[in-house]
């Protein structure tokens, strides 16, 4: 993979007869406070409301849009807007849903988008109704102005992506493949994020993910009376694989994506990067090596356990959910690893199996991501990186679209970002949106 020139001219600021980030804080708020929790069934409110929300504001400019169910109550929006150079079209998504807060954990109500500190509060201030706002931002600001973009933009807003997408961005890949049949690129979450390293801000494009292989572990045995001797304890059986599997310390992987990330710090650490000293540069990220820590590896983690009904009766099986995400190109090692460590006597089913992918960091779209995050922080480094979640690209990807996540934030370096991922008291600075805003609204100049 090839680094990205820099162009001195990027950092030239351009006229504009609009400000694209003139909504954006107000948009981030109204949208944090309609609760789409996702609960992983159909017990939360949906995404229904918001979807009819963000439907609306499109309208307000002149943009038809159409909500699509999954399921009753999930809904998706999709519209298109901007074109006439006869490229094909960018596919810009993001994600309605939230996980769950529990409000006595947090400082201020979760869903009251308050500002606070000079931050945006509440459940999904980063992930990822800030992204759902700087867009609408840009394209309410845009299309006031008549100043669509030359490009022809598919503009989506999913359901379910903190479930897997299956009622989101899967069915909209599964049964209406052909609104996105012309799209041969697409930008979302999670990427565009800066991070300091030695007083240097480095912003991280998504250009891979990890595969995602939710596992249910299953182990039988022989019920009977606790007082008794029992060699065949399911709870026994399924307690080692459990200490097997949590306890496996993975080997270092390292991937295009990480090489050039990882080569990039260490140029400005004055070392050389190699897979002996990768978990070193990954430190050299301070609180976000919790994330990138988990990138040069494969990864499973036990997450459940359920076994048993009474303190004096040996059930007859017992289980346990285990989350494993798995590099690109290290899928067989993963898995055979994973059977090995389970060992004898455990079934092993997939509650959700998604396949990693990786986009080359290369060509327009890259620079152009590139160009924009320069042109707002010219003194910055720009260097892709693998994403240790999942997020709706994994769909996307299907179609054979190269993906890549840029949801542009200028982050200061004391807030521990990766932490507020699906934390308590999330929260983004209300700067670092309008810099998002702008950042995203140049790049649709050069896309």
């Amino acid at each position: 993979m090839e680094q990205v020139p820099t162009d001195p001219s990027a950092a030239n600021p351009q006229d504009r007869s609009y400000d694209p980030a003139a909504e954006v804080v107000q948009l981030c708020q109204d949208l944090i406070g309609i609760d789409t929790s996702n609960y992983g069934t159909d017990d939360g409110p949906g995404e229904r409301k918001a979807a009819e929300h963000v439907a609306a504001l499109l309208d307000e400019v002149g943009i038809e849009s159409e909500i699509i169910e999954g399921r009753p109550g999930r809904a998706n929006v999709v519209a298109r807007w901007g074109g006439g150079d006869g490229r094909a079209p960018l596919l810009v998504h993001g994600h309605l849903d939230v996980v769950p807060a529990e409000a006595s954990d947090w400082q201020v109500d979760p869903f009251s988008g308050e500002i606070r500190d000079g931050q945006v509060w509440g459940r999904g201030a980063v992930d990822m109704k800030d992204f759902d706002a700087m867009l609408l931002s840009v394209v309410r600001a845009r299309a006031a102005a008549q100043a669509a973009p030359d490009r022809e933009l598919v503009l989506c807003f999913t359901a379910d992506e903190e479930a897997g997408g299956h009622h989101g961005a899967g069915i909209l890949v599964d049964q209406h493949a052909d609104l996105f049949a012309d799209c041969t690129e697409a930008v979302g979450e999670v990427g565009g994020f800066s991070a300091t390293v030695r007083g240097r801000r480095v912003y991280l494009i998504e250009a891979a993910e990890k595969g995602m292989a939710w596992m249910r572990l299953t182990a039988r045995g022989r019920a009977g009376h606790g007082s008794m001797i029992n060699y065949d304890n399911a709870v026994t059986r399924l307690a080692g694989a459990v200490a097997r599997i949590g306890a496996h310390q993975w080997p270092v992987r390292l991937t295009p994506t990480m090489e050039v990330l990882l080569a990039t710090i260490g140029e400005l650490a004055g070392t050389e990067a190699t897979p002996d000293n990768a978990e070193a540069l990954v430190e050299e990220f301070g609180d976000a090596a919790r994330m990138l820590g988990a990138v040069i590896r494969n990864t499973a983690n036990p997450t459940m356990l359920r076994a048993g009904y009474k303190t004096n009766v040996i059930p007859t099986d017992a289980q346990a959910t285990v989350d494993g995400r798995f590099l690109p190109g290290y899928e067989d090692e993963f898995f055979a690893t994973l059977r090995e460590l389970a060992g004898d006597g455990i079934d092993v089913e997939f509650e959700s199996k998604q396949d990693p992918w990786e986009t080359p960091y290369d060509g327009h779209l890259v620079t152009a991501m590139t160009r924009s995050l320069l042109a707002e922080d010219p003194d910055a480094v720009v260097a892709p990186y693998l994403m240790s979640g999942g997020t709706d690209a994994k769909h996307f990807r299907r179609l054979g679209m190269r993906s890549y996540g840029f949801a542009p934030l200028r982050l200061p370096a004391d807030l521990d970002f990766t932490a507020l991922f699906h934390g308590v008291d999330e929260r983004v600075p209300v700067d670092a949106l309008a810099f998002g805003a702008r950042v995203f609204d140049r790049f649709l100049d050069r896309a």
